[in-house]
């Protein structure tokens, strides 16, 4: 079995800004998961928590190191959302979304193929290691070792 995150992880939250984002990205630190960045289109600069925002994966990752990516964005921008991940070759992509259209993620799976990116989800609790790192939406205390 493939251990995917730990405690080496360094998450960025594209959607840090909203509701749920801001929610579960102060779970997740909680939790012990080192989270690095945020991305949120035109609210680069700001910060959410002492986490840095920045307006791209690519911008994010350039300065942070980020190599996993949790998304909480709205379906009809989620794809975008993951290619941009895939692009900026963060190799762990975590899509928390639901309700993403088909056809958006028959483009994501080919986008996918041409990259080394890997995907969990969409509409999916997330990916943990208990006592190391949790990158998702399941609660954090039911998951200690």
């Amino acid at each position: 079995m493939s251990i995917f995150v730990n405690k080496e992880t360094r998450l960025l939250v594209q959607g840090i800004t909203g509701r749920e984002g801001q929610f579960h990205t102060r779970q997740c630190v909680a939790y012990g998961t080192n989270v690095v960045a945020g991305v949120t289109p035109g609210k680069g600069g700001q910060k959410m928590d002492d986490i840095p925002v920045f307006n791209t994966v690519k911008d994010a990752v350039r300065e942070t190191g980020a190599n996993c990516s949790m998304i909480f964005v709205p379906p009809a921008f989620a794809a975008d959302a993951i290619m941009e991940a895939a692009d900026a070759g963060v190799p762990l992509i975590v899509a928390i979304t639901e309700g993403i259209p088909v056809l958006d993620m028959m483009k994501v799976k080919n986008f996918l193929n041409t990259t080394n990116s890997r995907l969990i989800g969409p509409n999916c609790p997330g990916i943990i290691t208990p006592g190391e790192c949790k990158v998702g939406i399941m609660p954090g205390p039911i998951h200690m070792p």
